[in-house]
């Protein structure tokens, strides 16, 4: 019975990594969902519900590492790599602008070439021309990479990104973070502890990130909660991280596309374990990217507090197959039907004032599903 464990859960107390297996083992979706749903209106008692507007802006897509379960990148060789142009790169910046954004999401393969200023050039250039823009950049498998290329460490390359305009750190490239696991999805990529460092030093330099997993392919349930405990242990060390993410292996169209995908059922289970185990992280988000709109309005009934963004462009998940669009409206309703208000946020969690709010509800007619299809193409 899991009736115990979610009860000290419920209660506020903190769960151990064989309860937290347990609760994954369990079939009992209805009662974790529950007691996740109590959780979540126990850390986040106001009356709204949160959501962003952005863009992943994803700069290129050429890669040396060689991910089995990523349909996007392309090796360093191939005719279908690409760098965006700077131009290009600007006015994908000035268009989520117009549409009432405020963050931009960037991201990019493991480029072999590049050195560090021209990263640092990059953010410059998108800081000069759009100084309120938050840059929520290059995750850890990018940055631990610029350490190899540059030959320097991450405290020094973290230092000089901050400083050219560098704004958060996402959570991308997680996975899941053990390395029995990395070592069979990828070769090339940052380990473990290496991610987590990352993350370590940006905190410690004054900067928050995100943290995330995507699970349903090789790991086990037991590696599942290892990842949980990995995050859970750094967030006590620098309370760096503002949220967690979940979202189930898109197999499509990547070399690992004979594992079926997991089902809503697995998706609820774990976001609400997330919610329940990761007791100091305050914001858990839907993935209403992968799982669609209704299953991403569940997901706000069995952990989640934050509808994540609006998403004005997404690349890589596309190219795995998975392709799901929502206009502003259609995630503001959402949230309402579940009885909250809406309120667009930044990446702080801070609500934006009525002003850029409502500049992003006038837009929206202009930025509807089919708008947004041609935007990701």
């Amino acid at each position: 019975m899991i009736t115990d464990i979610l009860d000290k859960a419920v209660a506020g107390e903190r769960l151990s990594a064989s309860e937290g297996l347990a609760l994954l083992e369990s079939h009992d979706l209805a009662a974790i969902g529950a007691a996740a749903d109590k959780v979540s209106r126990r850390m986040h008692p106001e009356p709204y519900r949160t959501y962003n507007v952005d863009r992943n802006i994803n700069y290129t897509n050429i890669c040396t590492a060689v991910c089995h379960f990523c349909a996007f990148y392309r090796g360093p060789k191939s005719d279908e790599g690409y760098v965006l142009p700077r131009e290009e790169l600007l006015r994908k910046v000035e268009e989520t602008v117009a549409v009432g954004g405020n963050q931009i999401l960037m991201q990019g393969g493991l480029h072999p070439k590049f050195k560090l200023d021209w990263y640092e050039e990059l953010l410059s250039d998108i800081k000069s021309a759009f100084p309120s823009v938050n840059i929520h950049g290059f995750s850890p498998p990018e940055l631990y990479h610029f350490t190899k290329v540059n030959n320097l460490p991450i405290e020094e390359v973290l230092s000089r990104l901050k400083a050219a305009g560098l704004g958060s750190i996402p959570g991308g490239g997680a996975e899941i973070l053990v390395d029995r696991v990395r070592n069979e999805l990828t070769r090339g990529k940052v380990d473990s502890d290496n991610w987590l460092n990352v993350m370590r030093v940006w905190h410690q330099l004054g900067g928050i990130s995100t943290a995330t997993m995507m699970f349903g392919h090789v790991e086990t349930l037991a590696e599942r909660i290892e990842h949980l405990e990995r995050i859970r242990d750094l967030q006590d060390e620098t309370a760096g991280f503002t949220a967690f993410i979940c979202w189930t292996f898109q197999p499509d169209n990547t070399d690992m596309s004979h594992i079926a995908a997991s089902g809503s059922f697995e998706y609820l289970k774990t976001q609400a374990v997330s919610r329940l185990f990761l007791d100091n992280v305050a914001n858990i988000q839907s993935s209403w990217v992968t799982q669609g709109l209704k299953m991403g309005q569940l997901a706000m009934l069995f952990g989640a507090n934050d509808m994540g963004s609006l998403m004005i462009e997404e690349n890589v998940v596309a190219e795995a197959g998975t392709v799901h669009f929502m206009s502003l409206n259609q995630i503001r309703q959402a949230i309402e039907e579940l009885g909250f208000q809406p309120r667009q946020r930044d990446v702080f969690y801070n609500l934006v004032d009525e002003e850029l709010e409502q500049k992003a509800i006038q837009a929206d007619g202009h930025t509807g599903p089919k708008d947004l299809v041609q935007l990701a193409v």
